[in-house]
């Protein structure tokens, strides 16, 4: 038994070694992305059903902020998240009138009933500040979350996962972290949320197995592709439009592990990246994207 635990955790460890490779062989040799859309998915519906056009990620923005949710099978966990993010901009918008905000739900292909909850608070608020975009295919989470924030029209667009797993109100403090960055060339910059500080915790509650594969990716991602950043999967991520539309327009990898690529391409082009510590709460029953890393 000893034996095959560890053919599996050596095997396991090689197939990480794989990813981290191939995903820079593909951003080195792949070709132009397809980002063509299914027709279905240019469009969003209004509080009244009718269908309007989704803008462009390359016009100039016209709202200060965007909020981008991927969800794939999210109909129980995403009202608790949606909740908690409309009631914070709401407030936020009556402390500050000038503030202007959309969250844009991008529903993954679910096979649930994603799409008709995230449909509900856009009758409740109106389909200025809440859009659902419903893909016709499962793209994966890096897919999703790259439609939703080429349909974006925010100053800033944040990517938050539907799981709630991160304090909503933390927007602050990565917005104080982007803020922080100076210079930002050509307007570009990154501020990512972080539970690297969290790191000694969650070792103390995890198996040994799934720390080793945890300090396994970390080092990988390190040696091969992002150096600097502790944590590169936490889906609390804030981006100047500028920075958004040079990145996601040059991500080849749509499904676990796109921040990687995501962050390796900002290196890449020099743009300035801030991690900033968030709070954040291990969400179980977990039916999406996996993050266990």
């Amino acid at each position: 038994m000893d034996c095959l635990c560890e053919i599996v955790q050596a095997l396991v460890a090689l197939a990480l070694l794989a990813l981290i490779v191939l995903l820079v062989i593909a951003h080195v040799t792949a070709g132009m992305v397809n980002l063509t859309r299914h027709e279905k998915e240019k469009y969003f519906l209004t509080a009244t059903g009718e269908k309007e056009l989704f803008p462009s990620l390359h016009d100039p923005h016209s709202i200060d902020l965007s909020v981008v949710i991927p969800a794939y099978n999210e109909e129980l966990r995403m009202p608790v998240m949606l909740d908690e993010a409309m009631e914070y901009l709401e407030k936020r918008l009556k402390q500050h009138p000038s503030f202007t905000y959309e969250v844009i739900v991008v529903d993954d292909g679910s096979k649930d009933k994603t799409t008709e909850v995230a449909l509900r608070y856009t009758r409740k608020y109106g389909a200025d500040k809440v859009r659902v975009l419903t893909l016709v295919k499962n793209r994966g989470k890096g897919g999703a979350v790259r439609m939703g924030v080429l349909s974006s029209r925010g100053k800033v667009i944040l990517m938050a996962d539907a799981d709630g797993a991160t304090k909503f109100s933390d927007i602050e403090k990565v917005e104080a972290g982007l803020n922080d960055l100076s210079p930002k060339p050509g307007n570009m910059a990154i501020a990512c949320g972080s539970r690297a500080h969290l790191e000694q915790e969650s070792v103390a509650q995890r198996s040994m197995f799934r720390t080793f594969l945890m300090y396994g990716f970390h080092f990988l991602v390190w040696f091969f592709c992002v150096r600097g950043i502790k944590d590169t999967q936490c889906g609390f991520k804030l981006f100047t439009r500028e920075a958004a539309l040079k990145t996601f327009s040059s991500l080849h990898v749509e499904r676990w592990a796109f921040d990687v690529e995501l962050l390796y391409i900002a290196q890449c082009f020099k743009i300035p990246i801030a991690e900033v510590a968030v709070n954040w709460t291990e969400i179980e029953a977990c039916s999406c994207y996996c993050c266990f890393l």
